[in-house]
């Protein structure tokens, strides 16, 4: 990512993708043809696994699986709503692995 020395706004690649413009101030300097691509991860998924361990890692509490009936799960929290709303609450049943929420 450049910036432009006039201005300090980001430098756009030109349609000739040989030349950086500033959209703002017109500065334009040459640039090289060579990209460099980052990959986007793919965050609709999360570990909540030691990978390399394949065991939990998480807190344990004492709480009732709704569906086989045991009475221990490890629990998270994540910000699932807007941020002036509480977090959600998962559980995950260590006998099971059913996993439920609760909206605190």
């Amino acid at each position: 990512m450049k910036f432009c020395p006039k201005c300090n706004a980001r430098l756009k690649l030109a349609d000739s993708e040989v030349e950086f413009v500033c959209p703002k101030c017109g500065y334009s300097e040459k640039g090289t043809k060579a990209k460099k691509q980052a990959k986007a991860e793919d965050r609709s998924t999360i570990n909540i696994l030691d990978e390399k361990e394949k065991k939990e890692t998480l807190p344990v509490i004492k709480i009732e699986c709704g569906k086989c009936g045991h009475n221990e799960a490890v629990w998270w929290m994540l910000q699932t709503r807007s941020a002036d709303e509480p977090t959600t609450q998962f559980y995950r049943c260590v006998s099971c692995s059913y996993t439920w929420r609760n909206y605190a």
